[in-house]
């Protein structure tokens, strides 16, 4: 594999909060993948008696680094500011839940962890993961910064520290005793804005023998399938496996293994140990992903410089069918809160005035306006009440589970709408 990355010594040039360099290796920034405009941070929501008071928007521009292949964006608030108040609970969507349970059952299974064993989660988040760990008499810890989602992971007696995660972290822990035989990162890899801070401190709190998954969405889907609403202040960084290969490599980290997964719109699980472990050998499976990047045009600049107009073509084709959903006067409403529907909404400019309210079922959410938007969130309960036309699911990677539990909206003649990767009317 070619050797893409800056010495180490040039590798510390790389600090988070540039806008000309990368974050990775150091390398100027050149060239655009997509400029969103500008967007508030999409978990920033408002509460009521705040709706008149301003709020901050920022540049939602993606750039690629022509060396080493990160894309990325420009850091404007601190991982402090944006998990300050966060109400992102993962124990909401039930087939996150079953897909953790089926995770602790498979790594169980696969690396022989018994009472003996500590797991350690990085962005454990409200404990999701962890309790079906803990239900196996294994020891664990979560670590986790948002201190609203980590005190309902310690209501359920899951050990749960309240704290960033970088070296200085796992210096302490590793002071005091702590070495994890397995390490968890779920989609928090592109939430940190000092990878090599970040991945130090794995290499610090892992067991010689021990072993680190990490999942993060794949870029390749991302591009692929037009996945721009993915694209948030709060996701600093978005990686192919090739880039996560060897950025994990100036660590002393090997990737032995890799899972494609279909969780977010297709993710990647990379399975990774110390270099110096011998236990674990490389699966053909690396190559294979490292083949498809390669035949999806992820190591041709091109590519890049292309994706904007297939997000132009998405935000024109939303538009004009909620134009004339209106002027039909048909009644639409969303479903979801999450991150995605916010950069949706706030680059198609789409308010009240065309989506009345949007349903989630997150109580931390309901009663609460989306950042930017300003569209209201209520409860699922209301929609048999308001009886929509047209239901707008904004979280499409759970398309199946939500058409499921609101399919009683077909006996009023009710249909859901999607708009990524198409405009899909079902």
């Amino acid at each position: 594999m070619d050797n893409f990355y800056a010495t180490d010594s040039s590798v510390t040039l790389a600090k988070s909060g540039s806008s000309s360099v990368c974050r990775l290796c150091a390398a100027n920034l050149n060239t655009t993948v997509v400029d969103l405009g500008v967007s508030p941070l999409a978990n920033a929501f408002i509460s009521i008696k705040n709706k008149n008071k301003m709020e901050p928007f920022y540049p939602l521009h993606a750039m690629i680094c022509d060396h080493c292949w990160l894309v990325q964006l420009e850091q404007f608030e601190t991982p402090q500011q944006i998990f300050e108040d966060y109400l992102y609970y993962s124990s909401y969507s039930t087939s996150w839940l079953r897909h953790a349970e089926s995770y602790i059952e498979d790594m169980v299974r696969c690396f022989n962890l018994n009472s003996s064993s500590l797991i350690v989660e990085i962005a454990s988040n409200d404990g999701y993961l962890l309790q079906y760990a803990q239900k196996k008499c294994i020891k664990v810890l979560g670590i986790e910064p948002a201190s609203t989602v980590a005190e309902v992971a310690i209501s359920k007696g899951i050990n749960t520290e309240v704290a960033f995660f970088d070296k200085e972290t796992a210096m302490r822990l590793r002071n005091n005793g702590v070495k994890a035989d397995l390490m968890v990162a779920n989609n928090v890899l592109a939430h940190v804005p000092d990878l090599h801070n970040f991945l130090e401190g794995f290499r610090i709190l892992l067991k010689d023998d021990g072993v680190i998954t990490f999942e993060f969405p794949h870029l390749m889907k991302l591009l692929t399938e037009a996945q721009f609403d993915t694209i948030y202040h709060e996701h600093f960084s978005y990686f192919s496996l090739k880039t996560v290969i060897e950025a994990l490599r100036i660590h002393n980290l090997r990737v032995f293994d890799v899972d494609q997964l279909s969780t977010h719109g297709g993710s990647l699980r990379v399975y990774v140990t110390h270099e110096k472990n011998k236990n674990h050998q490389q699966t053909g499976a690396i190559q294979n992903i490292l083949n498809q990047e390669y035949s999806a045009g992820l190591y041709n600049i091109e590519t890049y410089k292309s994706f904007s107009e297939r997000v132009i073509k998405i935000k024109e084709d939303f538009v004009e069918f909620l134009i004339n959903e209106r002027r039909l006067n048909k009644k639409i409403i969303a479903y979801g809160a999450p991150a995605k529907g916010n950069t949706l909404l706030n680059f198609c400019g789409i308010g009240p005035e065309f989506i009345s309210f949007t349903t989630d079922i997150n109580p931390h959410k309901q009663g609460m306006l989306l950042p930017g938007s300003r569209i209201p969130v209520m409860s699922p309960e209301v929609i048999r009440h308001e009886k929509p036309d047209v239901v707008i699911i904004l979280p499409w990677n759970l398309k199946d589970e939500i058409m499921s539990q609101l399919s009683y909206i077909r006996s009023w003649g009710g249909r859901f709408a999607l708009s990524i990767p198409d405009l899909l009317i079902i």
